[in-house]
């Protein structure tokens, strides 16, 4: 195994043990939802049901996604295109919640964080997984 392989391997398990923890929030109360809400300066939390469903679901979703990668990461050879695929994602997705918190009027430092970090990790796996070399036949 390569350094490069090194290195994806063990950022991919980095960025997928920290996508894995929005399972957490799956099962937040809303109180401490709301709190996390008011902490971020954006007042309180709307208590309609389809908030916390947005909230409680994009969470499963993260970590989902990171379960993905976990699993991944365990043989980069054989799923390369899987890996191809995620970080071209990755940078769409980076692109698109940087035009969605721009348009919903985000604080600044979200929306400067949010979206570019995952362009960011999309490049970086991208980039890696593309360099894979491929398994002898």
């Amino acid at each position: 195994m390569t350094g490069q392989e090194r290195f994806l391997r063990l950022f991919l398990r980095i960025v997928a043990s920290a996508s894995a923890l929005a399972a957490l929030c799956v099962v937040f109360p809303y109180s401490w939802m709301n709190a996390v809400h008011q902490w971020l300066g954006m007042g309180t939390l709307p208590p309609e049901p389809i908030v916390g469903y947005l909230a409680r679901s994009t969470s499963a979703f993260y970590a989902l996604v990171g379960g993905l990668m976990w699993l991944v990461s365990f043989d980069l050879q054989r799923h390369r295109a899987a890996l191809c695929y995620l970080g071209a994602a990755f940078i769409v997705f980076g692109l698109t919640l940087f035009v969605v918190d721009r348009l919903e009027g985000m604080p600044l430092l979200w929306t400067l964080l949010e979206g570019p970090i995952d362009v960011a990790f999309g490049v970086v796996i991208l980039w890696l997984a593309c360099r894979l070399r491929a398994r002898p036949s």
